[in-house]
């Protein structure tokens, strides 16, 4: 399987060189050069395997270069460490279809992934005897968890850029309480936005990337992708399975369309009516629901909300579906993308009836927020967590599919305690790798947005070839 760049001025890579890659050097995201599809028969074989079996039957279809008995190493390692037997369970509430997705060690769903990629960043590294300097940028839970998923590791260090004061305490809690000599955290001043410019900036100087050997753990990298197109199957077989249905709809929280471009590929994979819509939910943070509903993709001011991990406006992922929307035109999207990194807006309207032919959209006011989570604890006796429920929200706005929805809950209500017991008037349960959080040593800088300072940072602290 070969991987080519979204902006068509780069030579194609396998997997494993896409992985260490991330970022394409002519500035593009990397996608497979097809999308293996998934026949009815195929798909209905894969009824009772384990999460961890179809996590192979699925990733080992994009991935030739890396043996079947390693892959299959891989992929049982990185899930042992989960909670629920089930990996990514699901739960029935009223008629709405809650997929789990916060069992893992940082209780998010970024874990699913990040777990996966350090072990796969660690076998090819030893297997090709070199180092990484890994940096990447997170809203809340991706640095966690990718600190969690290398921290300790030989041949890697991790920088991590966060916006200062703008994730939840636990969020920050749990990158700045780990104590491992190869990880460091950076809270910048400004935004998500600012933090995700800084390392897309970074990995544009082609030089120093390739000096020190940087590598991503953001979604700009395919694996993050990769493995999380993997639950949106094991959902799908279950309702399949269970339900006598042929279709589910899925509702996904979403800010920087990581987590809703896996969807769309597992839509793409799997044989027709699997999947009939994804609905994209949005906080106040909407130019990806306004994109959806309206074609109108322009960056407005980032607004603090109680779902941090979406308070995003320039989503990172949004160009791979800009690559298939404009049928797969390299020369369109290095267009449209070079327009918005002038004007920060893009207007779609021509491409409208292909977005609904996948897509919905709803926006969730903090207020509609606090109120699904309340009437979920007061009817259901379930906590959501405030990005579970944004997606809840904009589930229960689009009733009208007539299909199972199956809504994503990424993170674990006790990692955003105040705003849980603002709307219930009770606390989540503190699960035991969070309860002495508060009482850790923590470690971390505080750095203004300015690149060549973080470059300087990287030199002084980075692992390199001397």
């Amino acid at each position: 399987m070969q991987y080519l760049s979204t902006r068509g001025t780069t030579s194609s890579l396998s997997f494993t060189q896409a992985v260490l890659t991330g970022l394409a050097e002519d500035g593009g995201l990397l996608l497979p050069r097809a999308i293996p599809r998934i026949d009815r028969a195929t798909f209905e074989s894969w009824q009772d395997l384990s999460y961890s079996d179809l996590a192979f039957e699925i990733m080992s279809r994009f991935i030739d270069d890396i043996p079947n008995s390693d892959l299959k190493s891989l992929i049982s390692d990185s899930y042992a460490s989960f909670s629920h037997n089930e990996v990514t369970p699901l739960v029935h509430i009223d008629g709405i279809h809650i997929l789990e997705l916060f069992h893992g060690p940082t209780l998010a769903f970024k874990d699913i992934a990040l777990q996966f990629l350090g072990n796969l960043f660690t076998y090819l590294l030893k297997r090709d005897d070199t180092f990484l300097n890994i940096i990447g940028a997170t809203s809340g839970d991706t640095g966690s968890a990718a600190i969690h998923g290398v921290k300790g590791k030989e041949r890697i260090n991790i920088f991590i850029l966060h916006p200062h004061n703008r994730i939840s305490e636990v969020q920050e809690k749990q990158m700045t309480t780990v104590s491992d000599s190869n990880v460091f955290n950076i809270a910048v001043n400004g935004t998500f936005d600012d933090a995700q410019a800084l390392v897309k900036g970074i990995f544009g100087d082609v030089e120093f990337k390739n000096s020190y050997h940087l590598g991503a753990i953001n979604s700009i990298n395919w694996a993050r992708i990769l493995a999380q197109v993997v639950y949106y199957v094991f959902s799908c077989l279950h309702i399949s399975g269970h339900e006598k249905h042929r279709a589910a709809a899925f509702s996904v929280p979403t800010g920087n369309f990581g987590d809703i471009f896996a969807g769309y590929i597992a839509k793409k994979m799997l044989p027709e009516g699997c999947i009939s819509k994804l609905i994209l939910a949005s906080n106040s943070n909407d130019i990806l629901s306004r994109f959806v509903n309206s074609g109108d993709y322009s960056l407005g001011e980032v607004m603090s909300t109680s779902s941090p991990s979406m308070d995003i406006q320039a989503a990172s992922n949004f160009e791979r579906y800009l690559y298939y929307l404009m049928d797969c035109e390299p020369d369109l999207v290095r267009e449209a993308m070079l327009k918005f990194s002038v004007d920060g807006k893009l207007y779609l309207q021509d491409y409208m009836s292909h977005i609904k032919r996948d897509f919905v959209a709803s926006t969730i006011s903090e207020e509609e927020v606090l109120e699904t989570i309340s009437r979920y604890h007061k009817e259901h006796h379930y906590i959501l967590d405030p990005h579970t429920a944004v997606g809840i929200r904009a589930a229960e706005q689009h009733q009208d599919l007539g299909v199972p929805v199956i809504c994503l809950a990424t993170a674990h209500p006790a990692k955003f305690g105040a705003t849980v017991e603002k709307a219930t008037g009770t606390q989540a349960e503190v699960p035991p790798v969070l309860s002495d959080l508060e009482d850790r040593p923590t470690r971390c800088e505080i750095m203004d947005c300015d690149r060549n300072d973080i470059m300087a940072y990287i030199v002084q602290h980075g692992i390199s070839k001397s």
